[in-house]
């Protein structure tokens, strides 16, 4: 699936400023969460509008492939971006200024340990936003197609 088209900013202010910074740089460096540096930005199809939506998740990469992690901060739902994963799992990663298209699929099992182990090792704050809900975080897993 092509991610060309419209870009449709997300709603969340600080999600739009954090895009509007890296595609102006061209490099996901110029950004950081919380002060944290090490990101990449995910371009997905908007499940329900069509558009070309971004978002930045913490950079979590090993051999090539790369985990997002649908934190939400521990809030009790999961993001809307992981519904467009789920429906649409071809997109594009940028990790620096290099872009990389890739499929995610959601990890469970035994197969999700690990990499929500790195994502903590990673971003230990991971763990605290596993206690704040209900739900368990997914994990995705972003593979070179």
């Amino acid at each position: 699936m092509s991610l060309d088209g419209d870009y449709a900013p997300s709603p969340s202010r600080w999600v739009r400023d954090q895009v509007s910074t890296i595609v102006a740089a061209g490099d996901t460096r110029a950004v950081t969460v919380d002060g944290f540096p090490g990101l990449v930005l995910i371009t997905m199809r908007g499940r329900a509008s069509g558009a070309v939506r971004k978002v930045p998740v913490i950079r979590v990469e090993h051999e090539g492939r790369y985990a997002a992690l649908a934190s939400y901060g521990g809030s009790p739902t999961d993001p809307q971006w992981a519904h467009n994963l789920r429906a649409g799992p071809d997109v594009e990663v940028l990790d620096g200024t290099t872009s990389r298209p890739m499929r995610a699929r959601e990890l469970v099992g035994e197969e999700r340990a690990p990499w929500w182990d790195r994502a903590v090792a990673q971003f230990p704050e991971y763990a605290q936003y596993q206690t704040r809900t209900q739900r368990q975080i997914p994990v995705f897993l972003l593979e070179p197609r």
